[in-house]
């Protein structure tokens, strides 16, 4: 059957087709396979459209969930999704998940509903000139002039979303649109828009990038979620084994070489970004995470290698010594033919590999000693210690909230490419309970059985967390863990909450970073029909997290009670801002 039909089909209506049908056909023929939002006047339609041209449509209950959710499909399948919003209030909401794509740079596409047409600047219903402002948060916004021009529209936004540097883009579809039933024969749908085009690096670029590499006294590999996008894992591990290179992943990079790998120096990040003389950047920005490249967290004479699909990052706060500009799984497949005609490999016997290794030596018994501590409430490392002994290896670990986070990163272990998503460039949070929906719907079709582990901060669970009643409703393998410390990177235990409510209300008297202690979110699981754990003591947290992990038929909660004051092991340096507090 043509799409042509098809979609006349699916309208129900012999010669006449609706917008709404128009819309979801044209999402269809770009290969599009995941919408999220939350329908209403006017978009309701399109929804149901959706699903009848077999689209995975995810009702959410916050529009900047259903965002965030719709970019992560676009980074883990590198198609984006799209995020469905009503007019006005609606798609004001989902402007921080744009945002936050556009700063990770992945792909989604979000369809917003308007106002009618003849109604425009009479103060229609929630009226509001949406095509400009979603100019600021996206690569590319507009409205078709006509139900004709959709498809044209569509095919331009996925095609822009996905080309160059990934991004948010905007489609705006007035009220009167939806319904709007036109001839079947008058719209042309365009043909599905080819992959994004591989670009690779100047030769004399490469060769160059391979001799400042050769001469390097303390190389060092930076692994962003650029090449985790761009499926580099290949080529990147055979450059790091092949020439015996020690490599540091970012956050979301993590996993596009194991973490376990015997070259991964992450356990000494601050060391081997201090000393390192060479520094090649697979696809990761010179920006807050990396520290801007610059002294004291660098050397001042320290060499870039640049390597980015997109030019304008060369030169953010450094000088680079060679850019590479391309895809990133082409360009690293350039260098390896560099060291192919002539092999070369950094000696793992030198001062440099010796100074790394004792330093991780050292971070790791600084970490152990701490996850080994048996007084109650328990520790950050040791919850994540006792986590990490039971999570399976082919997981997709959320993550968000402040020591939560950060902490976490560093025991929690990745073992694969895009395995792992967290509050990103853009430090949102938030992020957490979408991006789980999200990899769970797409683990249900490539790879049943995968389990989600979303870990959240007490304070991070609050953004979204009504978003449980969406993960029972499409019964979804997600286990959240609520690391619990009573507040916003510290808070009190009952008993100092009570005796500072003695001197005042609480809006007098309690720290702003304070939350209610001992708050039960295990029971928002629960009322919505999943399973949820309270749990005080590693035996508690070792048996609760066994048995969400054997039964992955229904979502998990596990609350898990920490220090309040709990924090980090001892930093070389402040990690982003200092605080007076």
């Amino acid at each position: 059957m043509s799409e042509s039909n098809l979609a006349e089909r699916s309208d129900g209506s012999d010669g006449q087709v609706s917008g709404a049908t128009v819309i979801a056909q044209a999402l269809k023929t770009q290969d599009v396979k995941y919408m999220f939002g939350i329908v209403g006047i006017p978009v309701t339609e399109i929804a149901v459209a959706a699903q009848q041209l077999g689209i995975r449509y995810v009702g959410m209950r916050n529009e900047q969930a259903a965002c965030y959710a719709a970019s992560a499909v676009g980074y883990l399948t590198g198609r984006p999704g799209v995020c469905l919003v009503v007019s006005g209030p609606g798609l004001i909401h989902a402007l921080g998940g744009m945002a936050n794509a556009n700063m990770n740079c992945w792909p989604v596409i979000v369809i917003g509903g308007s106002s009618e047409r003849s109604q425009e600047t009479r103060g229609a219903f929630q009226e509001f000139p949406q095509v400009e402002a979603c100019r600021l948060y996206s690569k590319f916004s507009a409205r078709p002039s006509s139900i004709e021009a959709i498809p044209t529209i569509i095919e331009k936004a996925v095609r822009s979303s996905i080309y160059g540097r990934p991004g948010a883009c905007y489609v705006d579809i007035p009220a009167d649109f939806v319904t709007l039933q036109v001839d079947v024969n008058s719209v042309k749908y365009m043909e599905c828009c080819m992959p994004a085009p591989v670009s690779m690096a100047e030769t004399s670029a490469v060769r160059m990038a391979a001799s400042v590499l050769r001469n390097a006294k303390q190389p060092l590999l930076i692994i962003g979620k650029g090449a985790a996008y761009a499926h580099a894992e290949e080529g990147i591990r055979k450059l790091v084994e092949q020439c015996q290179l020690p490599f540091l992943p970012t956050p979301m990079g993590k996993g596009v070489i194991p973490d376990n790998h015997p070259n991964c120096v992450a356990a000494a990040r601050s060391r081997a970004l201090q000393f390192a003389d060479v520094i090649v950047l697979f696809g990761a920005r010179l920006n807050w995470i990396l520290h801007f490249g610059l002294p004291p967290r660098y050397q001042p004479d320290v060499k870039f290698i640049q390597v980015d699909i997109c030019a304008e990052e060369f030169g953010n706060n450094v000088r680079p010594a060679v850019t590479l500009l391309g895809d990133i799984n082409a360009v690293t497949k350039q260098l390896l033919e560099q060291f192919d005609k002539t092999p070369w490999q950094y000696p793992l016997e030198s001062k440099w590999w010796k100074t790394l290794r004792e330093k991780m030596k050292s971070n790791a018994a600084a970490s152990k000693e701490l996850a080994s501590q048996k007084s109650l409430p328990m520790n950050y490392y040791t919850v994540f210690y006792h986590v990490q002994e039971q999570l399976p290896k082919d997981c997709i670990v959320v993550s968000e909230g402040a020591n939560t986070m950060d902490i976490g990163r560093t025991v929690l272990q990745n073992y694969l490419p895009r395995h792992r998503l967290d509050a990103g460039t853009f430090g949102t949070m938030g992020v957490g309970l979408g991006f789980a929906i999200a990899a769970a719907v797409v683990a249900k079709d490539r790879n049943p059985g995968q389990c989600v582990i979303c870990v959240e901060g007490d304070s991070a669970f609050g953004f979204s967390g009504m978003e449980v009643e969406t993960i029972c409703r499409y019964n979804l393998p997600i286990v959240l863990l609520v690391v619990n410390n009573n507040g916003i990177y510290q808070g009190f235990d009952t008993a100092v909450w009570k005796e500072t409510l003695k001197f005042g209300d609480a809006t007098a008297v309690a720290p702003p970073t304070c939350l209610l202690p001992n708050s039960h979110y295990e029971q928002v699981m629960t009322a919505f029909g999943g399973k949820g754990y309270f749990v005080q003591t590693p035996e508690e947290l070792q048996e609760s997290l066994r048995q969400s992990l054997v039964d992955t038929t229904k979502p998990s909660l596990i609350n898990i009670m920490i220090e309040p004051q709990a924090q980090r092991k001892a930093q070389d340096f402040h990690w982003l801002t200092r605080s007076n507090m």
